[in-house]
C-alpha cells in the first residue's frame, strides 16, 4: 500500500532562505512506521525532521514526533518553529494551542501575520544541573580544542535541563568560539560519561548588535555534529544565566537574544523570555522567525 506525504523544508530562527536552522516537517504521519519515520528523517538530512500527527487525548490539538537522522528525540525546539510555521499559514489556523511530543506539553502562540509571522514555544522552567568537577572540566575543554583561559570566570560550566540536557560552557568572546576545532569522537565520549545530549558553548560578549549571546553548539552523540542554531538551548541558557545573576529582569519577565550559526554560514537569532511567578522561574519561552524553502509531496 502506497503513501502519499507533504513535505516542507523550513529555515527556522530567520526570515531568509538558506539561514538560520533547516528542518523537515511531514504531515499526515499517522500512517508511518517509526522504521519510515527514520528512513525519511536520514534521507532529508536535515539536523531534525519533524512528523505531524494527530491528536491522542483532549489536553492537546496535535502531536509532533521529531527524529534526526539517527535517533528520536523528545523535543526540538527549531523543528516545533518550522511545524507550526507550517500550520499556522491559513487564515483560520488557531492562535493558541498546544503541543504534545516525547518531552511532554509545550504551549505555542502565533504572533503576527503572513510571511513576518513569529512563532512562540513555551516549556516549563528547566532544572539547574550540577557544575562538572577540575578533571571533566579539563576533558571537555580537551575536546574542544580550549584552555582554562579561554573560559568567562562568571559563568560555571553547567549541565542544564531534564530531557535532553546540555553542558554550558561560557567562554571570553567570539574569538574562541571561531578558534575551537572540536574532537566529535571524545565528545561523543564525554556526552555518555556526563549524561548529556550536547555542548553549548556560548560567550556574553557577542559583538551582534541586539544580541546579549553569540554561541555554538556540537550533538555528535545524537547524530548532530554542530547544531546550526538551536531554540531549545537558548532556553536552556536563559534559566542558566538567570540562576547566575547574568540576566537583567523586571518584576515579571527577563529577555534576551542570542545568535548562533555565525560560523556555519547559516546566522539565526532566538528570542528568549523567561516568565516568573511569584517571583519564580514559570516557564521559557522561544520565539522566532522562519522562511519556507520548498514544498513537495513524497510516495513510499
Amino acid at each position: 500500500m502506497t503513501k502519499t506525504l507533504q513535505v516542507f523544508q523550513v529555515d527556522a530562527f530567520t526570515q531568509s532562505p538558506f539561514t538560520g536552522n533547516p528542518a523537515g516537517v511531514v504531515l499526515g504521519a499517522e500512517t508511518l512506521s517509526d522504521e519510515e519515520m527514520l528512513a525519511i528523517a536520514r534521507e532529508l538530512n536535515n539536523t531534525d525532521t519533524a512528523f505531524v500527527l494527530p491528536p491522542d487525548s483532549k489536553t492537546h490539538e496535535l502531536r509532533v514526533r521529531f527524529f534526526t537522522p539517527r535517533t528520536e528525540s523528545g523535543f526540538v525546539g527549531h523543528a516545533t518553529i518550522a511545524t507550526q510555521y507550517v500550520l499556522s499559514r491559513t487564515a483560520n489556523a488557531p492562535r493558541k494551542l498546544r503541543q504534545s511530543q516525547k518531552a511532554g506539553l509545550v504551549d505555542i502562540e502565533i504572533r503576527g501575520t503572513g510571511p513576518e509571522r513569529r512563532i512562540a514555544v513555551r516549556q516549563p522552567a528547566p532544572p539547574i544541573g550540577r557544575e562538572i568537577n577540575v578533571r571533566e572540566r579539563l576533558a571537555v575543554l580537551d575536546a574542544l580544542a580550549l584552555s582554562s583561559n579561554d573560559l568567562d570566570l562568571r559563568c560555571p560550566i553547567c549541565i542544564v535541563g531534564g530531557i535532553g540536557k546540555r553542558l554550558l560552557i561560557g567562554v571570553r568572546t567570539p574569538q574562541q568560539l571561531k578558534q575551537m576545532k572540536p574532537d566529535f569522537v571524545r565528545l561523543n565520549t564525554l556526552s555518555a560519561q556526563l549524561g548529556i545530549s550536547g555542548h553549548f558553548v556560548f560567550t556574553l560578549d557577542s559583538q551582534i548588535e541586539d544580541c546579549l549571546t553569540l554561541s555554538r553548539m556540537f550533538c555528535p552523540s545524537i547524530g548532530i555534529p554542530e547544531d546550526p542554531v538551536s531554540g531549545n538551548a537558548h532556553g536552556l541558557l536563559g534559566a542558566y544565566l538567570l540562576h547566575h545573576g547574568l540576566l537583567e529582569r523586571s518584576v515579571n519577565n527577563a529577555y534576551f537574544t542570542g545568535a548562533q550559526g555565525q560560523f556555519m554560514n547559516r546566522p539565526g537569532k532566538v528570542d528568549v523570555e523567561l516568565e516568573f511567578s511569584k517571583n519564580t522561574l514559570a516557564g521559557v519561552w522561544i520565539i522566532g522567525s522562519a522562511a519556507m524553502v520548498f514544498e513537495t509531496t513524497i510516495t513510499i
